[in-house]
């Protein structure tokens, strides 16, 4: 039986042409296609800001914590919801992560916990524009002006998205992308930062690859420790490829969005997403009351895939994994972000996906909440 994932890379002959010709260039790791990249990319998103490519959502998030200089002694703001690199990168870098509740229906930072959160260590406050959705920015870069904190945000599912009418990276202040295969364009595995380009953007360079800057003749200095965080010119070459189909993939997006919203009727058991200008839905998470229809989520997944239907699991509530547990985290500490990671149930939906793929999904969902599985 072939099962409709809840998500797939859209990839077509001219994105195939674009590696193949890398590769057949001779030069495969950072190079002119990086570059040309980077730039395309700063082009889409406006405002005259600098775009540095990485080779990981997760890398960006991380060099932009270091070129903060946030690290050991600090505190940073991340939502209790996300995907546990958002805090982990906070780990990482020697920080805490203070983890504060999300919206019920955005899944972003609930911006008056966010406010009752700031304490004499926090350093940073690092939003998620969750699936899509842009995080409330305005009211959280006013509590960071107020307070002298960075505002770094996280929209590694956010390429496309809007907020107020501006693209989400073109702020100014660091903003992390990914191009994992599963987001809105690919580069296989890769990422960026957007920032306004100045001493940060320098620093973030170094910090990329190996702490390493040139002079104007070439010679080389290393003023500090850098990672290896730099994209292949053939991740690179796919990345150009894709970015030019992005506004029409995020346009099929919403359409399926809207379809789902339709179709699907909310009810004391199923919740549906809310959505909001400039939205560029990466995925369709809504929540089941699993207990209330008397089944398990594994139960209602597998029944799912009985029927040829992918699911998947967007996110359980990130302070309850056994690492933040033993920073002193527990259940009850958040509970929106709690009851969302219980119910959580992400439907398929990607460019390549069909109308009569929703409907299969829809009627597979509605016969299943009438009929729950059992365990």
């Amino acid at each position: 039986m072939n099962v409709l994932p809840f998500t797939r890379p859209t990839l077509t002959e001219d994105d195939f042409a674009a590696v193949r010709a890398v590769l057949e260039s001779g030069w495969i790791t950072t190079g002119p296609k990086a570059a040309a990249f980077e730039q395309a990319l700063a082009d889409v998103l406006g405002g005259g800001m600098r775009v540095l490519a990485f080779n990981s959502g997760t890398s960006a998030l991380e060099a932009a914590l270091l070129a903060a200089d946030i690290g050991p002694g600090d505190e940073v703001i991340v939502p209790a919801m996300s995907f546990v690199a958002t805090a982990n990168v906070v780990l990482r870098v020697g920080a805490r992560p203070r983890f504060v509740d999300v919206e019920p229906r955005a899944r972003t930072l609930d911006v008056t916990q966010v406010a009752e959160a700031i304490g004499p260590r926090t350093r940073a406050i690092m939003p998620v524009h969750f699936a899509g959705r842009a995080a409330e920015l305005a009211p959280l870069r006013a509590l960071a002006e107020a307070h002298h904190l960075w505002l770094i945000e996280d929209a590694a599912q956010a390429i496309g998205s809007t907020y107020g009418g501006q693209a989400i990276g073109a702020s100014g202040n660091p903003v992390c992308f990914s191009f994992h295969p599963n987001k809105n364009i690919t580069t296989i595995e890769g990422g960026a930062v957007a920032l306004a380009d100045g001493p940060l953007a320098r620093r973030l360079a170094r910090i990329r690859f190996h702490g390493i800057e040139k002079d104007a003749e070439g010679e080389v200095q290393v003023p500090e420790w850098g990672g290896k965080m730099n994209l292949s010119d053939v991740g690179a070459a796919l990345g150009l490829a894709q970015l030019p189909k992005l506004a029409d993939f995020n346009a099929r997006r919403r359409a399926l969005a809207h379809g789902y919203l339709e179709r699907l009727t909310p009810s004391e058991w199923l919740r549906l997403p809310g959505d909001a200008p400039g939205h560029s839905w990466h995925m369709f998470c809504i929540e089941l009351d699993f207990a209330a229809l008397g089944c398990t989520r594994a139960a209602f997944i597998a029944a799912l895939a009985e029927r040829g239907i992918g699911a998947g699991v967007h996110y359980p509530a990130m302070h309850l994994f056994g690492l933040y547990r033993r920073l002193g985290y527990g259940p009850g500490d958040f509970p929106q972000a709690e009851r969302i990671g219980r119910q959580t149930l992400t439907l398929p939906l990607f460019p390549g996906m069909q109308m009569a793929d929703l409907d299969a999904v829809c009627t597979a969902l509605e016969a299943l909440t009438q009929h729950p599985p059992r365990s």
